[in-house]
């Protein structure tokens, strides 16, 4: 449909650099001559089009805009959702390059193809592969949005079970067998059953050296990384600026948030960071009606805009992203999750510290930290351990050369790099730890930035459990997906980091799922006899007793520098009641094991919104 032209009374005398759709807008009096050249001025220092900032930084209606565009060239303007075009032309074209491209093959007139598209100055970059695909083309106009959902009308469902494998299967943890699970689970318990009923000493003596092995070796690797990390740690504040920023997509997925979003959209419009170039895509599912119909009340600013993602075979974070990352603008790719509060300079910082890292340099977290550590004992003891694994831990991991397991907020990747690794697993529960091996095996470094986002504690026990149980199951996926051919893991990432690698998840899963064991040492203190002492010399007792209390020792020592390195000093003395939060994690590891061989890939939501926060200062 041609769209009614509105031509000028009179000829304008605005400056030639002045956009013609910013003269559009004036003459038609949607746009003041000020903000027309305040908007072009930014669009020249951004490298953007006067449209994009036009509608981001000051209100103009997208619509309104994809009109100016078709007045000024002389094209039509075209609304694919009221006129829908041909599904066959698009399946030829590929949705996800519609996407990516910002185009619309809509419907074969006389010998050419009229195409749509949002950004006509990029329309003859794609000419080439148009006409490959078309033959003659002509252009047309429509607006970003009407083409994004003309795309997803008829392709939900395809481009919804393209984001469930768009892993390759050989990397993804899709094809995990519950059933062969539960059979090996159940041999495994039989198998124990008669060795302990047969030679019970021999058994509790094996599992529990091997655990405090373990547990050891874990204290050496914490040590190490507390003292590496007081060692040369980057002044990110003498970064120096891009010459020009980049456009930041920010996902933000949601499922059953009633409470939070208001308060998410408040703590986003704190970032300073130009709009027309931030993109922020709030993510949602179909079927969460709850989520939608908070997310359809709220005012959504021009750069926030919202995505629902199609049912499939399954209903995870990392199939949301999958499917969104379709639609991304960005050369960087962030996420922020439904509770977080990230400081307002967090872009300006990760947009800084990519352009002067090295280009193996794919990914950026930030700090993790707790908005509501005093609300209750656990709260406290949750807030002591991210601040020592956030600011000590993994740092310290990252500057000995080891693989980190990345977050699963405040995360900020290369959108190139991203997407040549296949982006998120869709069926692994803990997709961020998943991620940063298939980085550190593809010979790619995760560097932390010193920047703070916070979240809300889960300071409920169950709640606890069930959000750890889905942590540590994700876990066990994780090691099984990349330890389905030891050999080809230890080529990859060598030696050192393999090591490492062994230690970040056997490691913590025996360490939790053996803790029992390990808390049988506590009887030496209070003038008991250890039921080791019957089956190993006293020397080994002993050795066993100054490892336990040597590790908790370390681990007391680390925890004490996060939260001093977090501000939050006051919580030292919590740390010596955490020796009665970790076994939490033991009961969600049980759990976690169990649905291993029942439900793999269920996705236990931690409800946010409980404990809510007090206004930042």
């Amino acid at each position: 449909m041609q769209s009614p032209l509105h031509p000028f009374e009179t000829e304008l005398s605005y400056p030639a650099a002045l956009p013609p759709e910013a003269a559009w807008l004036i003459g038609g009096g949607h746009l003041t001559y000020d903000d027309a050249i305040a908007a072009n001025q930014q669009a020249q220092r951004f490298g953007l089009p006067c449209t994009t900032v036009l509608r981001a930084e000051f209100g103009i209606d997208e619509d309104l805009l994809a009109l100016a565009t078709a007045d000024h060239i002389g094209a039509a303007l075209i609304d694919p959702m009221q006129d829908p075009g041909d599904p066959a032309l698009l399946a030829e074209f590929d949705p996800h390059a519609a996407l990516h491209c910002h185009l619309l093959p809509w419907r074969r007139i006389g010998e050419e193809t009229v195409v749509l598209t949002s950004r006509p100055d990029q329309f003859p970059l794609h000419l080439d592969a148009l006409r490959a695909a078309f033959g003659n083309v002509r252009m047309a106009i429509a607006s970003e949005t009407r083409i994004r959902d003309a795309v997803h009308a008829p392709f939900a469902r395809l481009l919804a079970n393209a984001a469930e494998i768009r892993l390759p299967a050989s990397d993804s943890c899709r094809h995990w067998r519950a059933d062969f699970a539960m059979a090996a689970l159940i041999i495994f318990l039989g198998a124990m059953t008669l060795a302990i009923g047969f030679v019970p000493s021999v058994v509790f003596a094996v599992l529990t050296l091997w655990s405090v092995i373990i547990m050891g070796l874990l204290a050496i690797l914490n040590l190490a990384a507390c003292i590496r990390v007081q060692f040369g740690e980057r002044n990110d504040t003498a970064l120096k600026r891009p010459k020009r920023l980049p456009t930041i997509t920010v996902l933000v997925p949601l499922y059953k948030e009633r409470d939070i979003t208001n308060h998410l959209l408040e703590r986003l419009a704190q970032l300073d960071y130009p709009r027309a170039l931030l993109d922020v895509c709030v993510v949602m599912e179909e079927s969460d009606a709850t989520t939608r119909a908070t997310v359809d009340a709220a005012t959504l600013p021009h750069w926030v805009r919202a995505l629902i993602v199609p049912e499939g075979a399954i209903r995870t974070k990392p199939r949301a992203l999958n499917y969104a990352l379709a639609t991304a603008r960005g050369s960087i790719i962030g996420i922020y999750d439904a509770e977080d509060a990230p400081e307002a300079s967090q872009l300006l910082i990760v947009a800084d510290h990519f352009a002067n890292a090295s280009p193996k340099t794919a990914c950026l977290q930030g700090r993790l930290d707790y908005y509501n550590p005093s609300a209750n004992w656990l709260t406290r003891c949750f807030t002591i351990e991210y601040a020592s694994w956030f600011r000590v831990v993994l740092p310290g991991f990252a500057k000995l050369g080891l693989a980190v397991p990345l977050g699963g907020t405040t995360l900020f990747f290369r959108r190139d790099i991203l997407e040549k690794l296949g982006a998120w697993d869709a069926y692994n529960v803990t997709e961020d730890a998943d991620l940063g091996m298939r980085l550190a095996r593809h010979g790619y470094r995760t560097d932390f930035v010193p920047t703070v986002t916070e979240e809300e504690a889960n300071g409920h026990m169950w709640p606890w459990v069930r959000q750890r149980s889905r942590w540590l199951k994700g876990y066990a996926m994780t090691y099984a997906v990349h330890m389905r051919h030891p050999l080809s893991l230890l080529r990859d990432v060598g030696l050192w980091q393999f090591f490492g690698i062994q230690m970040l998840f056997l490691g913590t899963l025996t360490q939790f799922l053996m803790a029992p064991l390990l808390w049988s040492f506590w009887l030496i203190p209070f003038g008991g006899t250890h039921p080791l002492s019957a089956v190993a010399p006293h020397w080994v007792v002993l050795a066993c007793t100054v490892v336990c209390v040597a590790s908790a020792s370390i681990n007391l020592i680390v925890q004490w520098d996060g939260v001093r390195r977090a501000g939050k000093s006051w919580l030292m003395p919590w740390a010596l009641t955490m020796i009665a939060y970790f076994p939490l994690a033991t009961l969600a590891v049980y759990k976690g094991v169990l649905e291993l061989a029942w439900k793999p890939f269920y996705w236990d939501k931690t409800m946010h919104g409980v404990l809510m926060p007090k206004p930042r200062r």
